[in-house]
């Protein structure tokens, strides 16, 4: 073989272009958006790294770093996104409800579909070493809606008197253990998620069963 050739060179590392003035702020999202899939994937934010996330956005990890001192950093700003993201499509998801019943079995639906479509991510919003170490204050957020759903259903007569912070609590922590069960056990004989959700309702907050409600 002639002594000039070789082997093909590994193709260069594909980098961005400097982003221009003032779009710092497009590379942090689409970095931060990089972290988002790549956590959906893993489902542990101690096999994310920044190396993996610079590759992923193709960049290089220096420019990573210029945005995030750290990875807990990187996977808080991810989390808090997911999580803002959540709240809108659970807000959103009430406006086709008819009643203050209608739009809180809406609301726990769509979180628990959300999480069926990203267990990943729910797995390290919930269950993930940052989550221990670290308090994720914005995850309040969507509790504090929860509970003013459910007092919206008693202020108008469709759920008994009760304390509505306690209710939800009950609701949540049924909802949350439902939907991790699922993701962490997904050959278990589960039935849809509607019906569960319903029986969750009925039993903890007073709902009655959808077909019962006044029309």
């Amino acid at each position: 073989m002639d002594k000039t050739s070789s082997a093909p060179a590994d193709p260069p590392e594909v980098k961005r272009g400097r982003n221009p003035r003032g779009h710092g702020e497009r590379l942090r999202e689409d970095i931060v958006g990089a972290a988002l899939r790549l956590l959906d994937e893993h489902g542990d934010d101690q096999a994310l790294s920044m190396r993996a996330v610079a590759r992923e956005v193709g960049v290089a990890a220096t420019s990573v770093y210029i945005h995030f001192a750290d990875r807990d950093a990187l996977v808080l700003a991810a989390l808090e996104r997911f999580h803002r993201e959540l709240v809108e499509a659970v807000d959103q998801a009430e406006t086709g409800a008819a009643d203050p019943a209608g739009k809180l079995r809406a609301r726990v639906l769509l979180l628990g579909r959300r999480v069926q479509r990203h267990p990943g991510l729910y797995k390290v919003l919930h269950e993930s070493t940052l989550n221990q170490r670290m308090a994720m204050s914005f995850k309040q957020e969507l509790a504090e809606r929860t509970t003013a759903a459910v007092q919206r259903c008693i202020d108008a007569g469709l759920a008994p008197a009760d304390d509505a912070a306690v209710v939800s609590l009950d609701l949540r922590a049924a909802v949350h253990g439902a939907v991790s069960m699922r993701v962490n056990q997904p050959d278990l004989p589960w039935p849809p998620l509607e019906e569960q959700v319903d029986r969750f309702l009925t039993k903890l907050v007073g709902l009655a069963p959808p077909d019962c409600r006044p029309e």
